[in-house]
């Protein structure tokens, strides 16, 4: 019988190139990683209020925050030699997944379209998406820097 794409209990966590299925313990870490990402984000939403029919800058503050966030932690695990399988799953997809909010984002700037503000509409869209776009290379550029200078420090 041909796979359907289904996992069988002995494969990896995350999925290979074509796979479409994701084992059950990989699922249950982006669940829960989720849970916990979209609490940090309720958090410092609530701590960053918004005004209405404006854009949110928290918004655009928790995107550009998560985007740093996933360039460090792709760029840590990329160079570990075999890093936990579910670490990708929970921490990538599921806590940084949870936390940044792109939808919200274009949900707030259809509310300031709305109300008349398409600059500042605009405004928030582009910054959303450079910002992201700039914090997760600069952070991977980061953090590429300070693993190499750790590893030739530990040669020497």
């Amino acid at each position: 019988m041909a796979d359907r794409g289904q996992t069988s209990p002995a494969a990896p966590a995350t999925p290979r190139p074509g796979q479409t299925a994701m084992s059950w313990p990989a699922l249950a870490a982006v669940a829960a990683g989720g849970a916990l990402g979209a609490l940090a984000r309720a958090g410092l939403l609530a701590a960053t209020p918004q005004h209405p029919a404006t854009a949110d800058w928290g918004t655009v503050l928790v995107n550009v925050l998560g985007c740093a966030l996933i360039g460090v932690l792709m760029e840590t695990l990329t160079r570990r030699p075999n890093p936990h399988p579910l670490l990708r799953p929970f921490l990538g997809v599921g806590v940084l997944g949870g936390f940044t909010t792109f939808s919200a984002a274009i949900t707030d700037a259809t509310d300031a379209f709305a109300a008349h503000q398409p600059g500042e509409a605009l405004l928030a869209i582009a910054a959303n998406l450079i910002g992201a776009l700039l914090a997760v290379s600069a952070a991977a550029g980061a953090t590429a820097t300070l693993l190499d200078r750790a590893a030739q420090r530990k040669k020497t």
